[in-house]
């Protein structure tokens, strides 16, 4: 079964929290891609909550731009994954694809505020 810890990062404060998210709740965030919305009502958090990135058991990064669950190597110049570059270099490196899968062990993620402009023109009477 899957087992989840979610550091989930709120803008307004600058405050995290830690999370640990298990078996049937796990399932539900198993198959969400980075940058998926979910509720966070699913996880015990008030709002919605954006996934931004991860890492496996063994600490191999998630990466945006590689689809999937699975473990790739992956040429890199920058970015998730790649540190310490010179002009110039490339690197082969191995990293996990940007889907939520069982051996995913931790996920970071970000409090989604909705636009108070959005909900007053959708509901004129809530103003």
């Amino acid at each position: 079964m899957a087992n989840f810890k979610i550091i989930i990062s709120d803008s307004t404060t600058g405050k995290s929290s830690v999370t640990e998210v298990k078996e049937s709740q796990a399932q539900a965030l198993v198959g969400l891609k980075i940058g998926e919305v979910f509720d966070g009502t699913m996880i015990g958090v008030n709002g919605k909550v954006m996934i931004t990135g991860g890492s496996d058991k063994a600490g191999f990064p998630m990466r945006t731009d590689v689809s999937g669950g699975a473990k790739k190597y992956v040429l890199l110049t920058k970015g998730v994954g790649f540190s310490n570059a010179e002009r110039g270099q490339k690197r082969r490196k191995l990293i996990r694809g940007n889907t939520v899968t069982e051996e995913i062990y931790q996920l970071n993620a970000v409090l989604v505020r909705e636009d108070k402009t959005k909900s007053v023109a959708e509901n004129p009477k809530a103003a």
